[in-house]
């Protein structure tokens, strides 16, 4: 029975400045802390100091030439964070609160809405008829019903025999470090949800010039349209 209570820290109103830096400057990815979440599966842990130990014996850099990662290195990527955030982020914040305007603001909100929006949908569009349908001819990708509880997590659905995999679409710019993106606690269980409905997993495909930035995704995506189909036979 692994441990149910949570070992997260919390961090109040920090948190947030912490991950937009933590994210910004690539301080959490597998070629720092290793491939954290590949790890923990192989290690099958039932207790968080089971994970402790296991990690730091076992933990290295994802990088061509690897090191090990030590409590140390950690301590390191903590001081790394603590200057990008004191020297960097607040100094261009604080500059940012200093020239922001009524008129930015509505500005925002009208561009968020119209602008946004419009090149959002463009960006949907070229990646699914000009990169997955052509990788995937024998699909038929499906917006996502609106109605349906997972619509504003899963932006279009692909059926495969009585099964079906949805697709989210993401630019680049609103996580230009997507191979470390990781999705809200809220789009993890819509996620499990859409799974539990039809199947098949949820994929993440990233947008550059309305083209796939995540090229291995497509791979991925092949190998559920094959266990899927496995189903069906």
């Amino acid at each position: 029975m692994v441990d149910s209570v949570k070992f997260s820290m919390e961090f109040g109103k920090k948190e947030k400045v912490l991950n937009y830096a933590c994210q910004t400057y690539q301080l959490s990815r597998p070629n720092k802390v290793g491939a954290v979440m590949a790890l923990i599966r192989e290690c099958q842990p039932k207790t968080v100091h089971e994970w402790e130990e296991w990690y730091f014996q076992n933990a290295c850099t994802f990088a061509k030439n690897p090191n090990k990662i030590t409590k140390d290195s950690l301590h390191e990527l903590g001081e790394r964070l603590y200057e990008k955030i004191t020297q960097i982020v607040i100094p261009e914040w604080q500059a940012a609160f200093s020239q922001l305007t009524l008129q930015d603001c509505i500005d925002y909100i009208y561009n968020l809405t119209i602008n946004r929006t419009f090149d959002g949908f463009v960006r949907e569009k070229s990646v699914v008829n000009d990169g997955l349908a052509k990788y995937f001819p024998q699909l038929t990708f499906e917006e996502s019903d609106p109605q349906l509880d997972h619509a504003g997590d899963v932006d279009y659905v692909a059926k495969v025999g009585n099964k079906a995999f949805g697709i989210q679409i993401k630019p680049v710019t609103a996580k230009a470090n997507f191979g470390n993106y990781s999705p809200s606690e809220r789009m993890k269980a819509s996620f499990k949800d859409f799974e539990e409905q039809y199947g098949g997993r949820v994929f993440i495909v990233f947008s550059s010039k309305g083209e796939i930035a995540n090229k291995e995704i497509v791979e991925e995506i092949k190998n559920e349209i094959e266990r899927l189909n496995a189903f069906s036979e």
